[in-house]
């Protein structure tokens, strides 16, 4: 009985250090993630290509939350379809804020952040690895995104990868509709 009690003990304690390392520790990428989760909801405003690429054009954004509120979903649709032409999802990998962009170019670049001002609102990411990228050799290779009030944002999109030729996408967002609570 006492051999019983014990290994329950033993098993509580391993039971609760595992849920303790799920969730994630007090670190920049928590925060900032934190901060992302209030961006949920609809979002339009305009990007501008530069670089090897340019032209201008509308587009609407739609956040929300997956995964139990573990993963942070972007999907950006061109004003004219309400079919996402390209989708993010941020997460939190222990202290570190990750994404991976599912992008047009059907490649799939995953990034880290590398720089996240409290202050600001402001993360950027670099580049980690990629799926698919023999078949698309141009690829997200670095982003930003700046939260400057809970109703507007910008975002930055750095095309290269193993293409020579660079582009940067800016997108403006203004917040249209939040979440329905």
């Amino acid at each position: 009985m006492l051999r019983a009690a014990g290994f329950a003990g033993i098993l509580c304690l391993i039971c609760s250090a595992a849920a303790a390392d799920t969730q994630a520790p007090d670190s920049a990428g928590a925060r900032m993630f934190d901060r992302m989760r209030g961006l949920v909801g609809t979002w339009e405003g305009t990007l501008e290509w530069s670089g090897a690429r340019t032209g201008t054009g509308k587009l609407r954004v739609n956040y929300h939350l997956t995964g139990n509120g573990s993963a942070l979903v972007e999907d950006l649709l061109m004003t004219e379809s309400d079919v996402p032409t390209m989708t993010t999802v941020y997460h939190l990998d222990g202290a570190d804020l990750r994404m991976t962009h599912y992008c047009a170019a059907m490649n799939q670049p995953r990034l880290k952040a590398t720089m996240i001002d409290d202050t600001t609102g402001s993360a950027s990411f670099t580049f980690v690895d990629v799926t698919n990228a023999s078949s698309h050799p141009s690829y997200v290779d670095g982003f930003s995104i700046h939260i400057i009030n809970p109703d507007h944002l910008n975002l930055k999109f750095e095309f290269g990868g193993a293409s020579p030729k660079r582009a940067t996408e800016n997108i403006v967002l203004q917040r249209v509709k939040p979440a329905a609570t």
